[in-house]
């Protein structure tokens, strides 16, 4: 399965708005510098996390994106779908129906067995990223993490 490069725009991008002070805010030109991505490109995939109510959004001088919730309600699951969706990557052409080795009706009436096995993985890949919220990112992080973060964000550092 092959993501869009802007998951892991935002998978980042919501890391590091998870390591700033409660209300505070950081615009799309802060974040796209920081890692030096294409400004105008992060807008405008920020947003998704915006309409997926992972992040909130404030104009003005001193607006910018934060998160929507706490990190420990924010999952990784929430972050990815908001990017790339919720259908399987998987999808079952019933070619075991076709060409010289296609089987008979009878032996099609269940679902193939490849396909059940690749909805498994698929949803056991999508249970790990449920069970893995930005707080456990965040403890997973070095202690010095966040303050570097703020620091860098900022400009100061």
């Amino acid at each position: 399965m092959k993501l869009p490069v802007s998951t892991e725009w935002l998978l980042h991008c919501a890391t590091t708005l998870a390591q700033l002070e409660p209300g505070t805010t950081a615009s799309a030109a802060q974040l796209a510098q920081y890692y030096d991505l294409p400004a105008a490109s992060l807008a405008k995939q920020l947003q998704t996390l915006v309409k997926a109510g992972v992040l909130s959004a404030t104009t003005g001088p001193r607006g910018g994106f934060r998160l929507a919730r706490q990190p420990s309600e924010i999952t990784l699951l929430q972050i990815v779908e908001a990017v790339g969706g919720t259908s399987s990557p998987y999808e079952c052409r019933e070619i075991r129906r076709r060409g010289r080795g296609a089987l008979p009706p009878e032996d099609c009436r269940n679902t193939c067995v490849l396909a059940r096995k690749m909805a498994d993985a698929h949803e056991a890949w999508r249970h790990s990223l449920a069970g893995s919220s930005l707080a456990d990112i965040l403890a997973a992080l070095p202690p010095s993490a966040p303050s570097r973060t703020r620091l860098r964000l900022a400009g100061t550092a």
